[in-house]
């Protein structure tokens, strides 16, 4: 043995089948002695054994072993040698087949088969550098008969070690039939409870489109109802409001005190009743589609004009004062002056209904929008306002908010819903903001177009043929002051 090359912990001639059985030796003891397993140790020997035999022959051939430090710790055996055949393939694949890499280096004056095996994890070079060291000098020479021995017994070694590695894959294997089983039966149930979950929502789905239906239908049979009475009740309500107001007439004769407060009493209950006959009639035509929209050229300043002469007679007390906007340099606009004119009367006397003192007042203006420029009509008042709580449930057709304020302030609870159904028809929008005992306020925006614009059909999106806000004057506010 030679230990005088200063790259190699130990280097080997290889000249005899005895050297070839030492070397075989030398690499498992250094194997062992980096604490590679058991099986490892085994395939590096073989390995060296089959590239020493293939070898042995060839000029000056030696076996020099190192420890690699470069990219990880590794065991580096190196085959040296300067003639002869170059390696067998069938050796080569053997070899690779058992080591971590095999390198053939062909070159003058010297070829070199280099075997690489990983040091495990753990192992630090100057160690492993010290325990290879002692097992390569305490290896001895070994004789045919001590390496067949050596071979026997890892022959034995590695067939207790696979028979071992057949009885735990035999208990992995029952244990993966066990755990399939496990998963079919749950996928099983859970299969089962998702058919029976899926039927369930089948049925419910089933239920919930009867559900709808019987809804849908009871809204059809509620508007045909509200429609039939309203037309049926129309008549004689304009009768009864008509005849007291002829007996009321001053040409009327024969009427003492007692009979013209009782005449007066049932024109005004009568007058309540035909308001609220109407108010159906109307809600009624709008959730059956029979409500036609009209656009035309509309005059906001007679608009409103007639608002205020309507709104004197609704003014109960003289703390209240109504302002409303001089609007006569407003220019024209196309919406229908009916509609319009029933949400701003809705808005306006709702105001007037819940406001003791103070004021109800209507702006109007223009707001740009990013579809477009909107016309904006603004009801505010001082009156009572509204709890955050019921503000969404206004909108509920026949809801009035419970309380004393509801004494004497007669209605049907119709007045907001019906406004924003009428303002979504023009295509519009209608927002409330309140809050309890600081009044309310009322905001309706509605696609501005001004007088003569082409508006297309009633679909035609909000805004359209209108691309630039303008100013607009809005005039004095005079006051429609309440009492004598």
């Amino acid at each position: 043995m030679r230990t005088d090359d200063p790259r190699h912990l130990l280097t080997v001639p290889i000249t005899s089948v005895q050297d070839v059985f030492s070397l075989r030796r030398s690499g498992q003891e250094a194997a062992e002695s980096l604490r590679m397993e058991r099986q490892d140790q085994v395939r590096l020997a073989t390995a060296l054994s089959e590239l020493g035999r293939d070898r042995l022959g060839a000029g000056e051939l030696t076996a020099a072993f190192g420890l690699q430090e470069e990219g990880g710790p590794a065991l580096v055996v190196t085959f040296q040698w300067t003639a002869g055949a170059e390696p067998a393939p069938a050796a080569l694949e053997l070899a690779t087949r058992l080591v971590h890499r095999v390198r053939h280096e062909a070159g003058v004056p010297y070829s070199r088969l280099v075997l690489e095996q990983p040091v495990p994890a753990g192992v630090a070079a100057a160690d492993g550098r010290r325990a290879l060291r002692e097992a390569l000098r305490r290896t001895a020479p070994a004789t045919m008969a001590e390496d067949l021995r050596a071979q026997t017994r890892d022959l034995i070694a590695t067939l207790e070690e696979t028979r071992a590695q057949r009885e735990e894959l035999r208990r992995l294997n029952e244990e993966l039939e066990e755990t399939n089983r496990g998963v079919l039966a749950l996928y099983t149930e859970l299969s089962q409870e998702l058919e029976t979950t899926n039927s369930g929502v089948v049925a419910l789905h089933t239920e919930l489109e009867d559900k709808s239906r019987q809804l849908r239908e009871a809204s059809e049979a509620k508007t045909r109802f509200w429609t039939h009475v309203s037309h049926e009740l129309r008549t004689p309500v304009n009768a009864v409001v008509a005849l007291s107001r002829l007996l009321l007439e001053p040409e009327s004769n024969g009427l003492d005190e007692e009979q013209h407060r009782q005449l007066s009493l049932i024109s005004s209950s009568g007058q309540t009743l035909l308001s609220l006959v109407n108010d159906l009639l109307d809600v009624a035509k709008a959730e059956s589609g029979q409500l036609e929209v009209r656009l035309e050229a509309v005059d906001l300043h007679t608009l409103v004009g007639q608002l205020g002469g309507v709104l004197r007679s609704m003014v109960r007390t003289s703390h209240v004062v109504v302002k409303l906007p001089d609007l006569e340099t407003f220019p024209e606009v196309q919406a229908d002056e009916v509609l319009l004119t029933r949400i701003l009367r809705n808005l306006l006397s709702n105001a007037l209904k819940f406001t003791e003192e103070g004021e109800v007042s209507l702006t109007v203006g223009t707001v740009e929008e990013p579809d477009g420029c909107r016309l904006a009509f603004t009801v505010t008042d001082s009156g009572i306002g509204i709890p955050q709580s019921e503000q969404r449930r206004v909108f509920e057709e026949f809801y009035q908010v419970p309380g004393a304020h509801q004494r004497g302030r007669p209605g049907t609870g119709l007045g907001l819903p019906y406004a924003r159904r009428l303002t979504e028809l023009l295509g519009g929008t209608l927002d409330l903001t309140s809050a309890e005992g600081q009044g309310t306020r009322v905001e309706v925006r509605l696609p501005y177009l001004a007088s003569g614009t082409d508006t297309g059909p009633l679909d035609t999106p909000p805004g359209a043929g209108v691309r630039v806000c303008r100013p607009v004057p809005h005039g004095s506010e005079p006051r429609l002051e309440s009492g004598p």
